[in-house]
C-alpha cells in the first residue's frame, strides 16, 4: 500500500474547488466505513493512522481492518459502537479538496445532521440494500432538502450482502424516488455501492457490471459546486463596539452575507440612520473591501449609538424588520415545543424571547403531508408562526440563509431545543396572508375622494387611464413602459410609472417570488395604481404579472374603457441574450430558481392585450402603435 507517511506531501492540488459535504443515513447504514474506505482508497491517511486501526482491530478479534475507526475517534463510540457527534474530516485529490461532516444516524441526534448539512453543498444519505428507505434515511433527505442542499447521492451500501442484484437497487431507486418527488432537490445521485468491499467508492466494482454510472469519488469529483454564499445582500450583525480611547469608534463583526466597500452608504438597524463606511479593518491590516465570511472591523464617517445586536446593511438593500414571522422549525429536545411557551431565540447576534403563537402543522416525514399539531415532539418538523420581544432584521432562508435562520433555547434548561427556517418575508406582514388576517373590521368606513378624478381631468386636460406592461425579464416592457411615459410627459400628460424592482424595494421587499408571493405583489401595485388613477393620472405599470387571474383582478379594479394591458414578448434565444439583470445566466448555473419563462409558468395573456414583439418592432415603433390605442382612451 503506497499511504501517505507522514514525511511525505499530498497531492498537490492546483486552483483547485471546495466541496462541502454531509454524511448521513439510519444506524450501522455503515457511514464510517464509507468515510474510512473513501480516505484510505484514496490514499489520504498516513501510516501510523493505518497501523493504529490495524492494531485495533486486531484487538477486537475482527479479522480484516476495521475502516470505520478512521472516523469514530472517540472512546465512547469505539465502546458504544455508534457515532454520537458531528466529526470534520478533510482531504483532497488532484481535482478537488473536500470537507465532510460526518453525522450520526440515531434519531436522537438529528440535530447533529441538521449541524453537519448547513453549510454543505452535497450530502451523501446511506441506505442499506437489505432494509430499503427508512424513515430516518427520509428524515436526513427532507432536512436536506430543507437547508437548500442542491445535490443529494444516495449510496445504495452492502450490495454484497444481497448478493450485487441489480434488481434490488432498483427496487429502492423507485421507492426513493417516488418520496422525493415532493423533495426541493435538484440533482440527486443513486450509486449501488459496498464500502467493506470498496465496491464503487473510488474504484469501479467488478461484482456490478451492469452498473454503468460514476463511482463515488469520481461523482465527488465531477459534481458542480453551487457556491452557497450569498454574495449579494450585504449584513453585518455587530457583535462588540471597539473604543479603545475617544478617538476611535469601529463595530467588530463577521459579514454574514454579502459584499462591502469604502465608502458605501448604509443604514444602521433598528434605529434606520444612515452613514457611509470610512474605513474596513482585518485583524492586520486596513482594506479597501471586504466580502461573506470575513471578521472585520467597520468605522462610519460619524458617530451612531450602535450597540451588539444591531445591524449594519447597505441603504439599497434592507431585509425585513419585523417581530412576527413564520418559519420551519426542527424540533431536537426532549420537552415538546408547545405554543404559549416562552422561548429564548438567537439569530445573527440578537438574542430575544419568542413565544410560539401557532404551530400551524407538522409535516409527516414519511409521506411528507401536512398534519394538524398542538405541540413538536422530538425530530419532529413543522411549520410554526413566532413572536419575538425585539424586532429581528430577516431574510427568507432560501435567499439568504444567514440571516434566514435561528436557534430555539429553553430557558429552563438553556438547551438549544430547535432551529428554524424563516420561511419567506411575505409573511412577516401579512397583509391577506391565511396566517395573518387583514385587520379591516366592521368599524372601518369608505371615504369618498376629497377631490374627484372627473374633476382631476378638467385641470389636467385628459383622462386618467392604466397602461399595464407584462412580460418575462428580458422582453423589452420596462424599455417600452418608460420610452412612453416620457413621450406623454412631453406632451403635458400627468403620468405615473410603477415599476416591479423599484416597489420590491420598498413597498413590496418583504414578497418572494412563489406563487403567493407574486399574487400579493400584483394585488398590491393594482391598488397603488388605482390610487394615482383616480387622482388623474396616466399610470403605466411594468411588471411580470405572470398569471392571467392576477392581471383580470387588476383589470377589475378600473372602468373597462381605460385599462389597456400589453404584452411584451421575444423569441426565448433573445430574452437569454439580452439577460439584463443575469437572470437566466443565473438560472443556467442552478443558482436561481422559479424564473418565469425558464423554469415557472407564464400564462400568455389573450386577445384582451395589445402585443408587442420586440424582435420585429423597433421602440419607436412601437410606441407610436401605443399612443395610437391610447389616443381614443385619454
Amino acid at each position: 500500500m503506497n499511504h501517505l507517511d507522514k514525511t511525505d506531501h499530498p497531492p498537490t492540488v492546483h486552483e483547485t474547488e471546495l466541496l462541502r459535504f454531509t454524511t448521513a443515513g439510519s444506524v450501522d447504514d455503515g457511514k464510517s466505513t464509507l468515510i474510512g474506505r473513501l480516505l484510505f482508497d484514496s490514499k489520504s491517511i498516513f501510516e501510523d493512522q493505518l497501523d493504529a486501526i490495524q492494531k485495533f482491530s486486531g484487538n477486537m478479534d475482527q479479522g480484516p481492518v476495521n475502516l470505520a475507526l478512521l472516523t469514530d475517534g472517540l472512546r465512547a463510540e469505539r465502546e458504544q459502537g455508534i457515532t454520537i457527534d458531528v466529526a470534520y474530516r478533510y482531504f483532497a485529490t488532484p481535482k478537488r479538496k473536500f470537507i465532510i461532516a460526518d453525522t450520526p444516524g440515531h434519531e436522537q441526534y438529528t440535530r447533529n445532521m441538521v449541524t453537519g448539512a448547513s453549510t454543505a453543498d452535497l450530502a451523501v444519505i446511506l441506505i442499506d440494500a437489505r432494509k430499503g428507505v427508512l424513515t430516518q434515511s427520509r428524515r436526513h433527505a427532507y432536512i436536506s432538502s430543507l437547508l437548500g442542499i442542491p445535490n443529494l447521492v444516495i449510496a445504495i451500501n452492502k450490495m454484497d450482502l444481497v448478493d450485487y442484484h441489480e434488481t434490488r437497487f432498483r427496487q429502492i431507486v423507485d421507492e426513493f424516488n417516488a418520496f422525493a418527488e415532493h423533495l426541493d432537490v435538484s440533482n440527486i445521485t443513486f450509486i449501488p455501492i459496498s464500502a467493506l468491499i470498496g465496491d464503487n467508492i473510488v474504484n469501479q466494482s467488478d461484482h456490478m457490471s451492469w452498473y454503468d454510472g460514476p463511482t463515488l469519488l469520481s461523482h465527488l469529483e465531477q459534481v458542480n459546486v453551487r457556491n452557497r454564499r450569498n454574495l449579494d445582500n450585504f449584513r453585518f450583525p455587530v457583535q462588540y463596539v471597539i473604543r479603545p480611547d475617544q478617538d476611535f469608534r469601529g463595530y467588530a463583526g463577521r459579514i454574514v452575507s454579502g459584499t462591502v466597500s469604502r465608502g458605501d452608504d448604509v443604514i444602521i438597524l433598528p434605529a434606520n440612520e444612515h452613514a457611509k463606511i470610512s474605513a474596513i479593518m482585518t485583524p492586520d491590516r486596513e482594506v479597501e473591501s471586504a466580502v461573506a465570511s470575513e471578521s472585520i472591523i467597520l468605522q462610519l464617517d460619524q458617530e451612531r449609538d450602535i450597540s451588539r445586536g444591531d445591524m449594519i446593511v447597505r441603504a439599497d438593500d434592507v431585509p425585513a424588520s419585523t417581530s412576527r414571522f413564520e418559519a420551519t422549525v426542527c424540533w431536537m429536545y426532549k420537552q415538546p415545543l408547545q405554543p404559549g411557551k416562552v422561548y429564548e431565540l438567537m439569530h445573527t447576534t440578537r438574542s430575544t424571547r419568542v413565544v410560539i403563537d401557532t404551530i400551524t402543522h407538522r409535516f409527516d416525514v414519511d409521506s411528507l403531508q401536512q398534519v394538524p399539531a398542538d405541540e413538536l415532539g422530538l425530530n419532529e418538523i413543522g411549520r410554526v408562526v413566532l413572536e419575538t420581544a425585539q424586532l429581528l432584521f430577516i431574510d427568507s432562508y432560501d435567499v439568504n440563509n444567514a440571516t434566514g435562520s435561528f436557534i430555539l433555547i429553553d430557558p429552563d434548561t438553556n438547551v438549544t431545543a430547535g432551529a428554524g427556517l424563516i420561511q419567506k418575508a411575505s409573511e412577516v406582514s401579512g397583509q391577506q396572508h391565511k396566517d395573518f388576517p387583514s385587520e379591516k373590521t366592521e368599524h372601518v368606513f369608505w371615504q369618498d375622494w376629497n377631490i374627484s378624478r372627473k374633476i382631476r381631468e378638467e385641470q389636467n386636460g385628459h383622462k386618467a387611464a392604466v397602461v399595464w406592461f407584462t412580460g418575462v425579464s428580458g422582453a423589452g416592457k420596462t424599455t417600452l413602459a418608460r420610452a412612453l411615459e416620457k413621450k406623454l410627459w412631453e406632451q403635458g400628460r400627468r403620468t405615473m410609472l410603477l415599476d416591479g424592482d423599484q416597489l420590491r424595494h420598498g413597498l413590496n421587499r418583504d414578497l418572494g417570488f412563489k406563487p403567493a408571493d407574486r399574487k400579493e405583489n400584483i394585488r398590491r401595485v393594482g391598488e397603488v395604481a388605482r390610487l394615482f388613477f383616480e387622482q388623474g393620472n396616466i399610470v403605466i405599470c411594468s411588471f411580470v404579472s405572470p398569471y392571467k387571474e392576477d392581471r383580470l383582478t387588476v383589470r377589475e379594479l378600473f372602468p373597462d374603457d381605460r385599462f389597456l394591458e400589453v404584452h411584451v414578448h421575444c423569441r426565448p434565444e433573445t430574452l437569454i441574450h439580452r439577460d439584463p439583470k443575469g437572470l437566466y445566466r443565473k438560472a443556467q448555473l442552478g443558482q436561481l430558481k422559479s424564473l418565469t419563462g425558464y423554469d415557472s409558468e407564464y400564462e400568455i395573456p389573450g386577445d384582451e392585450a395589445v402585443s408587442v414583439d420586440t424582435d420585429t418592432t423597433e421602440v419607436e415603433q412601437a410606441i407610436a402603435a401605443l399612443e395610437a390605442r391610447l389616443h381614443p382612451i385619454i
